[in-house]
């Protein structure tokens, strides 16, 4: 990696590794083992955990930490001061680093600003977490949800304009901007081919 895509006072630990095109700004620490891809900014003042693993064209804002056990896919966006967890029910006198869980978001969607994730739960493909939603449990594909807890109202496209279809039933849309065909079938929507 070129030197003048790390910032001065970026701390990339010995055994990290960074893809190509991958831009790292003021006061972000990578640790050793961490696997960050190829195309992706990491804003002002974020942590990346030695068992984190985030895939190609991430952006993440300032001020999130992604922890151990949190794999992000490709095409992700993360809001500024994004939350990830790793722990379930954590008490700083009790080691739980053998209780980690698994936390994974699928590729292309969008973390709102301030929204928090709890450790466990996958988001799925092109969904949209609205600012500042907590959300504590799985994300279906291409949902857009919002509030504390975090519930869906609604579907999002691709693009990321939110879909004109109930929440349940069978319904299909066309997205304006790409043409891309949307079918509700058994509460999962899918892009036809």
């Amino acid at each position: 990696m070129d030197n003048q895509d790390i910032h001065v006072t970026a701390i990339i630990d010995e055994g990290a590794v960074i893809g190509t095109g991958t831009r790292i700004w003021h006061w972000t620490h990578v640790s050793s083992g961490a696997i960050i891809g190829q195309q992706c900014s990491l804003g002002q003042n974020v942590y990346v955990g030695s068992k984190a693993v985030i895939g190609n064209n991430v952006k993440i804002q300032n001020n999130v930490s992604v922890y151990d056990c949190v794999e992000i896919e490709d095409d992700v966006f993360c809001g500024p001061s994004v939350v990830f967890t790793n722990v379930y029910n954590p008490r700083s006198y009790i080691s739980r680093k053998s209780e980690y869980r698994k936390t994974v978001i699928r590729k292309g969607s969008t973390l709102g600003a301030n929204a928090t994730i709890v450790c466990g739960v996958e988001v799925g493909r092109y969904a949209f977490i609205a600012a500042g939603a907590v959300v504590n449990k799985n994300v279906p594909d291409y949902a857009l949800v919002v509030g504390v807890p975090a519930i869906q109202i609604g579907w999002m496209s691709e693009y990321g304009e939110q879909l004109d279809i109930p929440l349940v039933g069978e319904a299909s849309a066309i997205c304006p901007h790409t043409q891309l065909r949307y079918q509700l079938r058994n509460n999962t929507l899918s892009v036809e081919e």
